[in-house]
């Protein structure tokens, strides 16, 4: 076998980014840039799919945490991961544990009002994402995360 011929096949690289933000708009607005901004320099530019797609889906979490997660004096934290399966991980953490999503908290939500401004967060989410779900195991916070496919 000639060794110029054989292929050696590498999964791409575990990536995490972290960070922790207050939770006001300003907070909000914040986590998607910096999603944005780091899916940049792991090498999906701004124009990409999959960095809009991020984009939107970071922006519905983090807004929910402020809206439906926050307690005075603390923050959310907001993480990206890109796995070896190339799925990218989002996850936005809040310190409402009592605050579950809907479609986890033991009803589907209702469909919003066609005049209402809100309440479509979830919906985008579920429609971008190709799984999303909440993690409580944590008993002073709740984690609301989305995979995104990177394929």
């Amino acid at each position: 076998m000639n060794p110029e011929s054989v292929t050696l096949e590498h999964p791409a690289p575990t990536r995490h980014f972290t960070v922790r933000l207050s939770a006001t708009r300003r907070g909000a607005r914040l986590a998607r840039y910096l999603a944005v901004q780091q899916l940049d320099d792991w090498g999906w530019s701004y124009t990409t799919d999959v960095s809009d797609t991020a984009a939107h889906v970071v922006a519905e979490l983090a807004a929910n945490a402020v809206q439906h997660g926050h307690v005075r004096g603390r923050d959310f934290r907001l993480r990206l991961t890109v796995t070896v399966e190339r799925t990218l991980r989002v996850e936005v953490t809040d310190a409402r544990i009592d605050r579950l999503p809907p479609t986890l908290g033991g009803h589907e939500p209702a469909l919003p009002e066609a005049e209402a401004v809100s309440a479509r967060g979830l919906f985008l989410v579920e429609a971008l994402a190709d799984t999303w779900g909440c993690d409580t195991s944590d008993s002073l916070t709740k984690t609301v995360w989305a995979e995104i496919s990177l394929r």
